[in-house]
C-alpha cells in the first residue's frame, strides 16, 4: 500500500511471539532496507495492535521497520511477561526482517509509554539491555510501569538514569491522560540532565495515533481528521529521527 510519502509499505501480519501465542504485525518499506527499527506498544486495552496500524504504517513510510505486538493487561501479571517476550522476540528476530534488534527504539502509546520508559530505567528486566531511545506518546509516568512494577517518576527521583534520549509527544487536548503527565516527566528528565523533548500537537488521546475513539465499539478507529493525521505524522517523524540517528 502506498503511503503519504509515496513509499510502498509492506505488511506481515500475525507473527507469533512467545509461549503464550500472542501475535505481532510488521510494517516495513517494500523497496529499500529499513533505516531503523521500532518496537511499538499499544495501551491498556487487551490485544489492540490493530489500532496502531495507521501510525505504524506512517512510520514505516519514513523508512522504518515497525513491529507492533498484542499484549494483554488482563493477564495475571498485567501483561508484563508478554511485553518482555515481545521485546526478546524483536531483539532476536529483527535482523531477519531487515532491521537491527540491538539498537532499536522502544516506543509506546498510553500505558505502553510508561512500559517503554521503564525498560530504559531498569534494564535488568531485559538482561541489562537498553533501547537506543524511548518515544512516549500520550503516557502517564506516575503509575507503576507494567514492565517493571515501578513508577518512572519515582525511579527518576531515586536517581535511576534512563541513559538514552527520551522523546515525548502528547496531544494538547488529551482529556484521558492529561499532557501535564508528559510535562512533569520532561521537567524531571531535564532536572536530571537527561536529553528530552516534548511536543504537544493540537489533538486528543486517540488523535495522536491517527485514530478517533468510537463509543459504540469502545475502540479507537482510523480517522482522516486533519488534526489526527498531522499529529500522527509528527509522531512518525519523531520515530524516524531517533531511529535513523
Amino acid at each position: 500500500m502506498t503511503s503519504d510519502t509515496g513509499t510502498t509499505v509492506e505488511t506481515v501480519r500475525g507473527l507469533v511471539y512467545g509461549p503464550g501465542g500472542k501475535r505481532l504485525d510488521v510494517y516495513r518499506p517494500a523497496a529499500a532496507p529499513p533505516a531503523g527499527t521500532v518496537l511499538l506498544w499499544h495501551g491498556i486495552g487487551p490485544d489492540e495492535r490493530d489500532i496502531l496500524e495507521p501510525l505504524a504504517r506512517t512510520a514505516a513510510a519514513r523508512g522504518l521497520l515497525v513491529l507492533v505486538p498484542d499484549w494483554g493487561s488482563d493477564a495475571a501479571d498485567r501483561g508484563r511477561s508478554q511485553l518482555l517476550e515481545s521485546l526478546a522476540f524483536v531483539r532476536a528476530g529483527a535482523a531477519g526482517l531487515g532491521g537491527d534488534g540491538e539498537s532499536l527504539v522502544l516506543a509506546g502509546w498510553s500505558a505502553g509509554a510508561g512500559a517503554a520508559l521503564g525498560v530504559a530505567l531498569r534494564p535488568e528486566v531485559a538482561g541489562g539491555w537498553r533501547p537506543a531511545a524511548v518515544v512516549g506518546v500520550a503516557g502517564r509516568y506516575d503509575l507503576p510501569a507494567i514492565t517493571t512494577g515501578e513508577a518512572p517518576l519515582a525511579d527518576l527521583a531515586d536517581g535511576l538514569d534512563p541513559a538514552v534520549p527520551v522523546r515525548l509527544v502528547h496531544g494538547s487536548r488529551d482529556t484521558v491522560v492529561s499532557p501535564d503527565h508528559s510535562r512533569e516527566l520532561a521537567e524531571a528528565l531535564r532536572a536530571a540532565g537527561r536529553p528530552v523533548t516534548l511536543q504537544e500537537p493540537d489533538t486528543d488521546h486517540a488523535g495522536v495515533i491517527m485514530t478517533a475513539y468510537d463509543p459504540a465499539s469502545d475502540r479507537c478507529l482510523p480517522t482522516t481528521a486533519e488534526h489526527a493525521v498531522r499529529a500522527g505524522q509528527l509522531v512518525a517523524e519523531v520515530l524516524a529521527t531517533v531511529a535513523g540517528s
